[in-house]
């Protein structure tokens, strides 16, 4: 697990209930904003907005999430991690970052303003009134993580994957 520094942000979050709380020790990867319709089908709102971070940078505070096995639209499925009192969705493991990458839903941070969208994908079947800010890079499907996410992100993500990152 990494430590944070002084430098380093920590966002601590939990579910509904407080049964389940964590410490995100550093600045995520990236922060994506989905509007995918599976995204929407499984939110139940409009989008999905996940901070990317390594899983050992996810700290259990407090109780223990139960693990549920959906299926994804990549067909690689995906693990949702919910509160096994309120049922809320706490973070995502998908089938191509396995372990190593959690998806934590900004929701859910105390502070969730502190992490607003480094991008908005999937913006093809993005609800209408759904209005984009502009200055925050939007796509119409998915993207080259080597041309969007910032040096440092792409030094960490080799680190997890190797040379070649997992899409």
């Amino acid at each position: 697990m990494v430590e944070p520094t002084i430098s380093e942000p920590v966002h601590e979050g939990r579910c509904t209930c407080g049964t389940v709380r964590y410490r995100m020790t550093s600045a995520p990867l990236f922060v994506h904003c989905c509007h995918c319709r599976w995204c929407q089908r499984e939110t139940g709102t409009a989008f999905a907005l996940n901070a990317l971070i390594e899983s050992d940078r996810v700290l259990l505070l407090a109780g223990e999430p139960e693990a549920v096995d959906t299926p994804s639209e990549s067909g690689k499925g995906q693990r949702i991690a919910r509160c096994p009192c309120c049922r809320i969705a706490l973070w995502s493991n998908y089938g191509g970052g396995g372990d190593k990458v959690r998806f934590v839903r900004v929701g859910t941070l105390e502070q969730p303003d502190r992490l607003p969208p480094d991008i908005h994908i999937y913006t093809m079947s993005k609800q209408p009134w759904v209005v984009l800010p502009p200055g925050t890079p939007a796509v119409p499907e998915y993207y080259d993580s080597k041309l969007m996410w910032p040096a440092d992100s792409l030094a960490r993500r080799r680190a997890l994957f190797g040379a070649r990152p997992a899409s």
